[in-house]
């Protein structure tokens, strides 16, 4: 049975190479979601896709690509990051242990209070998530109209990463959800700590990314008040 059932998955086999395609089976033998049901996003760093589940209820499951993702510029981030010292430059050793920082970062965010995907489980290059919307994905912030009530909470969330040495690194337009008109970070394979040394130069450029959205969106606010609200 589990031969026939690992057969089903050869349907993929354009998508995943071999070893990605038997992490999978594994990831679904083991109960986390039963199969792939649509793509999310397909791109040179990762393939997203929605899951079903026997609850009912769709799941993320983020597939980093082993062959095509930069993994030299992995590397460059994730090398100043004091919990991977000592990691190898390897493409398999970096991209996993990257993948693992991805899902330890969400930890740590969501710990803070932050919102964030609840993550589910995490395995070599494997990323499962909580599905943010009814059934399928939420809109992007940078698809949505951005109300007093949403900027408000943007912004908490920001100082709720920053009170807790943590910052996203990427944080953009494109990488929050919007739900019930609450904000949701999401791909955090760049965050890091405040132990890391590029940790105030990834804060800046987070904040100058949210500042020149929030003025595109029409709301009047400069770098520096926006640092003033985060950090204060």
């Amino acid at each position: 049975m589990a031969k026939l059932s690992y057969e089903k998955w050869k349907v993929y086999g354009n998508v995943f190479d071999q070893f990605t395609l038997r992490l999978l089976f594994k990831l679904s033998s083991q109960g986390h979601f039963e199969e792939l049901k649509s793509p999310v996003s397909i791109g040179k760093e990762a393939n997203i896709f929605t899951a079903t589940t026997k609850e009912d209820k769709d799941i993320i499951v983020k597939v980093y690509r082993l062959q095509t993702c930069n993994f030299n510029k992995m590397y460059d981030y994730i090398k100043s990051d004091r919990r991977f010292e000592g990691l190898k430059k390897q493409r398999r050793k970096v991209i996993f242990n990257w993948v693992t920082r991805e899902y330890q970062n969400i930890m740590k965010a969501r710990e803070a209070g932050v919102r964030v995907p609840t993550p589910i489980s995490v395995k070599d290059h494997v990323l499962l998530l909580e599905l943010i919307g009814d059934k399928t994905p939420a809109p992007k912030l940078k698809d949505v109209v951005v109300g007093k009530n949403l900027e408000d909470k943007l912004i908490e969330n920001m100082k709720k990463l920053y009170n807790n040495g943590l910052v996203h690194g990427d944080l953009s337009e494109f990488n929050i959800l919007v739900h019930n008109d609450l904000p949701i970070f999401i791909d955090f394979s760049q965050g890091t700590t405040s132990n890391d040394p590029n940790y105030d130069e990834y804060w800046q450029r987070d904040i100058k990314n949210i500042a020149r959205f929030l003025n595109k969106s029409g709301i009047d606010v400069t770098e520096e008040e926006l640092k003033e609200k985060v950090f204060k």
